[in-house]
């Protein structure tokens, strides 16, 4: 039985989601800072944390102090993409189910090497996307975070996460 929802969020998508996850799932959202005061070691919990390059921030950190009943990895990119590399990359075994949302983007939120990181990408792929004259509707979407920043947080991107809970 899932006892929380924990997360670690940089610019507040994530925590907007863990919020969400946390009123529909009747359970107490915590930051990883703040869970590790308030649950035991060994509680389960379902994850969340920002992508960066392919990492979900903070799960491995978390995965040494919790049973980790599923992940949810937030980024740009629409939810359900990049599952297979996500995996990889943060060796998230198979028997937990994994999931990616789309968050969004607010290049003012970001500080250091995230800002200076995301300013680079945001100019060079925010260039080849433009120039691309056959754009899908993810890579348009794309376009439109990079180029105009918001938030695509919503109770609807939920609903596998939502459905694999039994809601």
């Amino acid at each position: 039985m899932m006892n929380a929802i924990v997360y670690t969020s940089n610019t507040g998508f994530t925590a907007q989601y863990a919020g969400l996850l946390g009123e529909k799932l009747n359970l107490p959202a915590y930051s990883l800072d703040t869970a590790k005061r308030e649950l035991a070691a060994g509680a389960e919990i379902l994850y969340l944390g920002w992508l960066m390059a392919g990492q979900v921030k903070g799960y491995k950190q978390a995965a040494k102090f919790y049973k980790i009943a599923a992940v949810c990895g937030v980024g740009m990119g629409a939810g359900g993409s990049q599952i297979k590399e996500v995996r990889k990359g943060n060796a998230i075994p198979e028997n937990i189910p994994l999931f990616t949302l789309q968050g969004g983007f607010e290049l003012n939120k970001l500080h250091g090497i995230y800002k200076f990181m995301m300013n680079t990408m945001k100019r060079t792929v925010g260039k080849k996307l433009a120039a691309k004259p056959d754009k899908t509707a993810d890579e348009q979407d794309m376009l439109d975070l990079l180029l105009h920043g918001g938030s695509r947080v919503s109770e609807e991107n939920l609903r596998p996460v939502l459905e694999w809970c039994g809601k």
